[in-house]
């Protein structure tokens, strides 16, 4: 497992000792795929029908095997963050949403990741309301030692019963149980700034409730960019202050206009936020 770096992610060359590994799923007759396997876990499709507006509700659940991990929106230069893809314009992917990832550090490992099943909810639209089958690209990074790219074609096909489907509704009820929330009154991001040199990114936050603890804060800036590094935390009952380490950004990089995210973790709670630079 290789550690979080503030760089651009870079383009995986054929000389690195990765494999990818591509896995063909047949068509199941259920509203879920079948597995797809690979060294360090699985991944499969999971959707109810079409509603009379050609909605669907999906997702892609991952379960890495123990000591394994996937990655969220954005890992920074050592993951791949998760990818899918429809392979006819009868199905459109409206919105992908991430769940709450963890910010795991042990010695030399500083990832923004899953280590556990995770269900990543999707928002798609079927041209058709009577669409029967969805045939899905999915990549994913998963990683222990080594980062496996993990590629799979998934497929299902829904059964011509209007019955209800309990396992794949309990499946992403529970998916979309792990979204962080959206800020509200009490709990939001009240002011960022970023200095001068652009080192250094200040937070004024909002926090659910009083505490004594440091909440997780991960900020996903340019693509390729997360920064996770607090260097200075003063927490005075719900509110926070802190500023984070800001690495090397793109050459010529201008924030202005820009729009990065902050990811707030406070205990069972957590938000994720838009940071606006004018």
């Amino acid at each position: 497992m290789e550690t979080i770096s503030l760089a651009v992610r870079p383009f995986w060359p054929a000389s690195c000792l990765l494999v990818v590994i591509l896995q063909l799923s047949p068509p199941a007759r259920a509203e879920m795929s079948a597995w797809a396997d690979n060294e360090g876990g699985r991944m499969r499709l999971i959707a109810l029908s079409p509603d009379a507006s050609g909605k669907i509700r999906a997702g892609l659940q991952i379960e890495p095997k123990p000591g394994w991990i996937t990655y969220w929106r954005e890992p920074g230069n050592s993951g791949i963050p998760p990818q899918v893809s429809f392979s006819s314009d009868a199905v459109f992917l409206d919105k992908m949403s991430y769940p709450i990832p963890k910010h795991i550090v042990d010695g030399k490992v500083d990832e923004v990741a899953y280590d556990a099943s995770v269900t990543f909810p999707l928002q798609l639209t079927a041209k058709d309301a009577a669409t029967h089958e969805i045939k899905a690209n999915a990549f994913i990074g998963i990683c222990k030692e080594i980062c496996i790219p993990f590629q799979a074609e998934l497929s299902l096909t829904f059964e011509p019963s209007a019955q209800s489907r309990p396992a794949e509704e309990a499946i992403l009820k529970a998916a979309a149980a792990t979204l962080p929330e959206a800020a509200s009154s009490e709990f939001k991001v009240d002011h960022h700034t970023l200095s001068a040199d652009t080192t250094e990114l200040s937070l004024s936050i909002t926090l659910p409730e009083s505490g004594e603890s440091a909440p997780e804060v991960i900020v996903a800036g340019p693509s390729g960019h997360v920064f996770t590094k607090q260097m200075a935390t003063h927490r005075d009952g719900n509110r926070f202050t802190t500023k984070l380490a800001v690495g090397k950004l793109p050459k010529g990089y201008n924030v202005h206009g820009k729009t990065w995210s902050a990811l707030v973790i406070d205990g069972s709670r957590a938000i994720e936020t838009p940071l606006v630079f004018e």
